[in-house]
This record gives structure tokens, C-alpha cells and sequence, in this order.
């Protein structure tokens, strides 16, 4: 399965658990894309190993973490004042929301091996 917005770098700790971490930052007019990713992809891991979420320490295959904000870019118009010692600062018109989330999965080597087949990751 291709993913356009989710790209996902590959970690693992000493026991064995890998975890798979993307970070996307897309305009409103892209979250419906985005979602759907999260969507085909959390579909995928459910699909494929049922008996997760888990936390794999307590014996699941697998576990994730979903995390967003919006935020708004606000530009600043700066001037420096020699004479006061001061730099001015003045707001322009706020930008348009950019949405971010995070998407963490864990999981067992089993797991981690059919994601890597699934959504080709390295």
C-alpha cells in the first residue's frame, strides 16, 4: 500500500520492539487525504493482528499512538529602533491553520515485519 502523506522512520529497543514513527503537517484542504492514511493504515494493523492494541510489554502484538494540533502562523512585521535599543514588533494577518499529527505504532517483530511488507518501509 502506498502512502503519500505518512512517512514513517523505523526504531527498535534491546527487546526486540520496533516502532514505526510518522509526523505529517498538511492544510485543512489536505486532511481528508491524511486522514484517510491513519485510517487504512490503523484498519491494517486491526485487520491484520485483532488482538491489539496492546501494550506489547503486557504481551500485545501491537500499539499505537495518535496525537494533532492545528496551529495558525501569525507574521511579524520587526524593526529595529537603534536609538530606543528596541526591536518593534507588529502582527500581520494570521495564515490558515496547518493541521499535525503523529502517529506511533510499536509492536512485536511478527507485526513489525508484515508492516514493512505491507506499507514497504526499510
Amino acid at each position: 500500500m502506498t502512502l503519500n502523506y505518512l512517512d514513517f522512520d523505523y526504531s527498535e529497543d534491546d527487546e526486540g520492539t520496533g516502532t514505526f514513527d510518522a509526523m505529517a503537517s498538511v492544510a485543512e484542504h489536505h486532511w481528508g487525504r491524511l486522514q484517510g492514511e491513519v485510517i487504512r493504515v490503523l484498519n491494517w494493523c486491526m485487520e491484520q493482528f485483532p488482538e491489539g492494541p496492546a501494550p506489547v510489554e503486557e504481551g500485545g502484538n501491537w500499539q499505537y499512538d495518535l496525537q494533532g494540533t492545528q496551529e495558525v502562523s501569525t507574521p511579524l512585521t520587526l524593526h529595529f529602533d537603534p536609538a530606543a535599543g528596541t526591536v518593534e514588533r507588529h502582527s500581520a494577518t494570521p495564515g490558515t491553520p496547518r493541521l499535525t499529527l503523529t502517529l506511533s505504532l510499536s509492536g512485536s517483530p511478527q507485526f513489525c515485519e508484515a508492516f514493512r511488507s505491507a506499507f514497504g518501509q526499510e
